[in-house]
């Protein structure tokens, strides 16, 4: 393959274009915490952490870590002025509720019906681990998943249907990866954008479902068209 892939951070960047100014943002632990470190200057978006802080700020430089502020991942982070931090039933009543406007995931497996896998695979070596994503998967408003295109050993991620164990069904609205920006559709995947200099036959002999593509596909770019 010529095409160069996305970086973690140019991938967080791209999915950090799409959350609206003014949203309430949850991010899952993994790859999803980037995109609050490059939230393009003059949009306020609100940050969650099921753990309990709504005003999440980016991770904080080395040397300045507070050990009692951490998100989900146990990772170090920042709270923005007006920041605050609340108990974990709080954080869930919120995502339970209908008030998280997007979460950002991770993901094992998205099926071609927007089915999400993302706690549990068939490696003892990673023990299955729920955390709040089954919560943020259907009460979230918008569910964007952050995902490598293929697993470390070049198995599709995106399938017919998922072979590990469902996190929610039909649930998935848009998916990221270093190759492709892909929409879930009541038809199945639809291409949106590709990264520059990747063929329509390399992303498909990546991908196990079928892809549809949108009649201008555009080139994945981490800021910008």
């Amino acid at each position: 393959m010529t095409a160069t892939p996305l970086s973690h951070t140019g991938m967080a960047a791209r999915v950090a274009q799409d959350i609206p100014d003014g949203s309430y943002v949850n991010l899952g632990i993994g790859m999803p915490t980037l995109v609050g470190d490059v939230v393009s200057a003059g949009k306020e978006i609100v940050f969650h952490s099921e753990n309990g802080i709504l005003g999440m700020g980016p991770a904080p430089a080395a040397g300045e870590e507070d050990w009692e502020l951490i998100n989900a991942g146990k990772a170090p982070v920042t709270l923005v002025p007006g920041g605050s931090y609340f108990h974990h039933t709080d954080s869930f009543m919120m995502m339970r509720g209908g008030h998280i406007d997007v979460t950002v995931l991770g993901a094992f497996q998205v099926s071609a019906q927007g089915d999400l896998a993302n706690w549990a695979t068939d490696d003892a070596h990673l023990p299955p681990a729920v955390g709040g994503a089954m919560d943020l998967a259907v009460g979230a408003k918008r569910v964007l998943v952050l995902m490598m295109h293929t697993t470390p050993d070049g198995r599709p991620k995106l399938l017919p249907e998922c072979t590990y164990p469902l996190t929610a069904a039909q649930v998935v609205d848009r998916i990221y990866t270093e190759l492709a920006v892909i929409d879930v559709t009541p038809s199945g995947f639809l291409v949106r954008e590709m990264v520059a200099g990747l063929t329509r036959e390399e992303l498909e002999r990546r991908t196990a479902a079928p892809l549809a593509y949108a009649e201008e596909v555009a080139v994945l770019a981490p800021t910008g068209r």
